[in-house]
């Protein structure tokens, strides 16, 4: 199991009918709880009309404020499902909005639960899911002539050994940044010196969270 949860890489949106009601829900990566917060007020303003606007979010980068709202319907029937939702697919930095048309059926306290869980499940389905892990920087400095072809080799490299590329910095010289795991150094130090005769050691630089599509 990862040791971070996962957030997601962009806004994702979904329409569910159940009984003739209509469950738009809305899900949005954010980087905290005042962004969370922009993003239901704006969801609320342009569906100002809807019976129920009801949400759900995490943030921290282990998940550690969790926060959720029925917007009306009965106690724990749309908001607590919704977080429930999120904290077993291990998700954070995240806040979904189920947006209420009510079709003049009720559902039952089961049916809302049941209604709000799957609305959020399949928007989820829908969105690229993005990793979190701790990775360790390292940085190649070379010849612009051959920034390109390094970039090519180190790209392919990095998806082989868990890791991801960063930006370029174009100076005198161009270099190029991998973010990977701490011990796989010794892996790109040899491919490196494959690379080019020996010539290139990579250096070791910071290390941190990162973002790594799934």
């Amino acid at each position: 199991m990862p040791a971070f949860p996962s957030t997601i890489a962009r806004p994702v949106s979904h329409e569910l009918e159940i009984r003739k009601s209509r469950f738009l829900t809305h899900a949005a990566p954010v980087g905290s709880v005042a962004d969370a917060e922009a993003v239901i007020a704006d969801i609320r303003k342009r569906h100002w009309d809807a019976r129920h606007n009801c949400t759900a979010m995490i943030t921290g980068l282990r998940g550690e404020q969790a926060r959720s709202n029925d917007d009306g319907e009965p106690s724990g029937t749309a908001g607590v499902p919704m977080l429930e939702v999120l904290r077993q697919r291990r998700l954070t930095d995240l806040v979904v909005v189920v947006t209420r048309y009510f079709g003049g059926i009720k559902l039952g306290a089961g049916g809302l639960v049941r209604a709000y869980s799957s609305a959020v499940s399949e928007c989820l389905d829908a969105a690229q899911l993005v990793e979190r892990r701790e990775l360790t920087e390292a940085l190649l400095t070379v010849d612009h002539a051959d920034a390109g072809r390094l970039d090519n080799l180190l790209r392919d490299w990095a998806a082989g050994h868990g890791g991801t590329l960063g930006d370029t910095d174009y100076a005198g010289q161009a270099t190029l940044r991998v973010w990977l795991p701490a011990d796989a150094l010794p892996d790109l130090t040899d491919a490196a010196a494959a690379w080019t005769a020996g010539a290139l050691t990579p250096e070791r630089g910071a290390t941190r969270i990162v973002d790594v599509p799934a």
